[in-house]
């Protein structure tokens, strides 16, 4: 699994590293973040996570395996492997990029990458010289668990990645398999969202729901930010900051920008997505992927937020990070009808289906003023789902910062 698959509309987000000082130190009750993203990549939440985790214990960030091939296909990969494997990229936080051979997850490769990617753990807990507190891990295809000699091993169930079997990963026979493997391994299992919860309780596993959060503060601050030079759209403006993919469903945008609401879109597009009838329209712009630092100005220019997604299996199993993301930025938001968003069971989400109810509800909000008790209502709700309180959970199922 890989950041190709991501879902959030940010670009690349790079951070300066170093490599390990020899007695560095300050690593024991480490946790170590085997992670569905790569670190270089759009920050998902997977480093929203390992960065909030300092606050409870020192994290190693593993990004999923990379061999030089997959590094070749993609400028932010290729630095990752020519960069020392065992670095420092923030405080309390070290990065390990595991390298191994051409197609890792491929079956008949699949005990060759599980091997490598073992040794290279073992070799950065040592160089480290840690004591791993636990192992989060967000890879069902790789077995990782009891390599670092942790106290405690966390299954983090996230995404439904054996419906993505058609799409050039593992079959999902092999995906569901290796997640079996995973749940019966760990002491814990952590679901991302209720749908994962449910199937997984049939395991007769312990299960904790700890759903993705948001950066609360970044976005709390999006009407001081300045305006995206590159957004000259007629108000009132719709957004969708997310990646242009097989989950989105372009009828409802297009229902959208035939009301005149105009309709701006952020993040990385994917060519199987035809939209280019959208994007004739003049009040339809794409900026294409962003840094996520850069993210609080295109929230500024938006006055409701999109999460127009369809409902494949993916979607149905997923948390969609930017519908807290768009509340955090005090923005409206309209969402079809998925089983995360009514597991925040807010009316502060308009959900709607089809394209008629959905554009109708984006225009009626469009067009409201922007009332301060709302804004603030929206923030509200937004922080108790933060980032920080996500991490003050995991850190109680890792048992790691009094948490034990």
């Amino acid at each position: 699994m890989s950041d190709v698959r991501s879902r959030q509309g940010a670009g690349p987000d790079r951070s300066p590293s170093r490599p390990i000082a020899a007695g560095a130190g300050e690593w024991q009750d480490l946790v170590v973040v085997v992670a569905a993203n790569n670190w270089s990549g759009t920050k998902l939440h997977d480093r929203h996570v390992a960065e909030r985790l300092t606050t409870f214990a020192p994290v190693l960030y593993v990004d999923p395996p990379l061999s030089h091939v997959m590094a070749r296909a993609d400028p932010v990969l290729t630095a990752a492997v020519h960069e020392p494997r065992l670095r420092i990229v923030a405080p309390r936080i070290a990065r390990l990029t595991p390298v191994v051979l051409p197609f890792p997850l491929r079956a008949g490769m699949q005990r060759v990458t599980d091997r490598l990617v073992r040794r290279a753990l073992r070799r950065a807990v040592a160089a480290l010289a840690a004591t791993p507190a636990a192992v989060l891990s967000g890879a069902p295809m790789l077995g990782v668990f009891g390599v670092c000699g942790e106290r405690r091993s966390v299954y983090w169930a996230q995404d439904d990645y054996a419906a993505l079997a058609d799409r050039g990963g593992p079959s999902a026979a092999r995906v569901r398999a290796a997640e079996q493997q995973r749940t019966a391994e760990a002491d814990v299992i952590v679901a991302a969202n209720p749908q994962t919860e449910a199937r997984l309780r049939s395991s007769g596993r312990p299960v904790v729901l700890v759903p993705y959060g948001c950066d609360a503060a970044l976005f709390a601050g999006v009407d001081d930010a300045p305006w995206p030079a590159d957004v000259d759209l007629p108000p009132p403006i719709a957004g969708f900051v997310g990646h242009l993919n097989f989950r989105t469903d372009p009828s409802l945008l297009e229902a959208v920008a035939d009301r005149g609401v105009s309709v701006l879109l952020v993040g990385p597009r994917s060519p199987d997505l035809d939209i280019q009838s959208l994007l004739t329209r003049p009040n339809v712009a794409w900026v294409g992927p962003k840094p996520f630092a850069d993210l609080p100005s295109y929230q500024r220019a938006i006055d409701v937020g999109l999460v127009p997604y369809t409902h494949c299996a993916f979607n149905e199993a997923s948390f969609p990070l930017k519908t807290l993301e768009y509340l955090a930025a005090g923005r409206p938001v309209v969402s079809t009808d998925l089983p995360a968003t009514r597991w925040l069971d807010t009316c502060l989400v308009a959900v709607a289906d089809d394209p008629a109810s959905f554009a109708g509800a984006v225009e009626r909000l469009a067009n409201e003023p922007r009332s301060p008790a709302a804004v603030a209502a929206r923030r509200r709700f937004a922080a108790r789902h933060s980032w920080e309180v996500r991490a003050r959970q995991l850190a109680e199922v890792l048992g790691v910062g009094g948490g034990r």
